[in-house]
């Protein structure tokens, strides 16, 4: 399988629609809208609020787990974590055009994901986090490049305490992207973020680029 780029090496995972506009109008182009607190109508219109955002500001929209919901507001892409797979219909999916990424943290879930050829794979946590309780302890970056050499040409994107001090140990490590929540949305100048982590993970891919 070739490798079909992302759209960038940083990816921002927001709860709500103004993270897509604020975020993106800074220089995010890759956003993952990851809302667990909402239901129904709530849920539908902010996910509209968030597609809009995004085109509006160049952002290739991540809808999380809600993928009917996201095929019919006309999203391009969904994530889902290895539960969704029990019942998303992927055929459905690919059949709308909607590219896919999936959660990975073990061998067995690496090698389930693999059989459905989606368009990335995420690990993770790579380091401890407390936002979502895991059943699986930290990975490490030593992981990543593990996955690097197992996934071959597919995008890889790590995830889970990652800070901006720590997203060039993933690049380097073999990831192609790296996501986090804390340290964009609770972070005292978000903007600020996004431009930092765009210039460390450059930096560090052409380090790695070098390497090779």
């Amino acid at each position: 399988m070739t490798r079909t780029p992302l759209p960038q090496r940083i990816y921002p995972i927001v709860d709500r629609a103004g993270w897509v506009s604020r975020l993106g109008k800074a220089g995010a182009r890759f956003i993952q809208l990851r809302i667990k607190d909402l239901s129904d109508d709530a849920l539908k219109n902010e996910m509209r609020e968030a597609l809009a955002a995004a085109s509006d500001t160049g952002v290739t929209l991540v809808i999380n787990d809600f993928w009917e919901m996201a095929i019919d507001l006309g999203a391009t892409y969904v994530h889902l974590g290895q539960e969704d797979l029990d019942t998303a219909d992927l055929e459905k999916l690919r059949a709308a055009g909607v590219r896919i990424g999936i959660s990975t943290h073990s061998l067995p879930e690496l090698g389930r994901a693999l059989e459905l050829a989606p368009d990335y794979v995420a690990l993770g946590p790579i380091w401890p986090t407390r936002l979502k309780k895991m059943a699986f302890g930290p990975q490490g970056t030593e992981r990543l490049t593990e996955w690097r050499e197992r996934i071959g040409d597919m995008s890889l994107v790590a995830i889970g305490g990652i800070t901006l001090a720590r997203a060039p140990e993933c690049i380097l490590a073999g990831a192609d992207c790296v996501a986090a929540v804390s340290d964009f949305i609770f972070s005292a100048d978000p903007e600020g973020q996004i431009s930092s982590w765009i210039k460390a993970v450059t930096v560090a891919a052409e380090a790695s680029d070098r390497q090779d």
